[in-house]
């Protein structure tokens, strides 16, 4: 069975880590999720509120880490994830993340970020010459980067899938599952 990893830590969005885990499980995909540390991580909840200039925060689901980003063997796995949330703000600064979605993104197999994820991408060096979405707040850091921005829901760039936040699941899982399904079929 294929494996396909989550790259997260704590803070990362409730619904961004779960619904990409539970869509790639049914589809028949094995899921490893790797932190900083193996532990259980505390997620939170971001919701939008008329009114207020951001999203509002609450504290969300726990979940455990399989692993640690330095015992990850990139080459047991197929495809990349990278939620959202505040973890992509501290996880990017990890070595072993970066070189983990670099191996990724620089070899054609299928990524997807979604919201705060592409900051980790950033940080890798891969955004130069690409197309990305992002929480609509990252258009400066993509373009700081290198890519481009762009507002939308399921950003497709070669082997790069990108959306704004978790009200893009449909468009932006839905256009990475059709990456995944051709290069590595469950």
């Amino acid at each position: 069975m294929p494996k396909v990893l989550i790259l997260t830590g704590d803070a990362a969005e409730d619904l961004e880590f779960f619904y990409p885990y539970q869509r790639l499980l049914e589809e028949g995909y094995e899921v490893d999720v790797a932190a900083p540390s193996a532990k259980k991580l505390q997620f939170v909840v971001h919701d939008f509120v008329d009114g207020f200039d951001t999203y509002t925060e609450k504290p969300g689901h726990s979940w455990p880490a399989d692993l640690a980003f330095a015992d990850v063997n990139v080459d047991d796995y197929v495809a990349v994830v990278v939620p959202g949330g505040r973890a992509p703000e501290y996880i990017r600064n990890d070595p072993d993340a970066q070189r983990i979605v670099k191996h990724f993104m620089d070899g054609g197999l299928p990524t997807a970020a979604l919201c705060h994820g592409p900051l980790l991408l950033a940080a890798a060096q891969t955004l130069s010459g690409r197309r990305s979405s992002a929480y609509p707040a990252l258009a400066v850091d993509v373009e700081t980067a290198g890519g481009t921005y762009v507002d939308g829901a399921g950003v497709v760039d070669s082997n790069l899938v990108t959306g704004r936040a978790w009200p893009d699941h449909p468009q932006w899982f839905g256009a990475f599952m059709d990456q995944l399904r051709k290069a590595a079929p469950a």
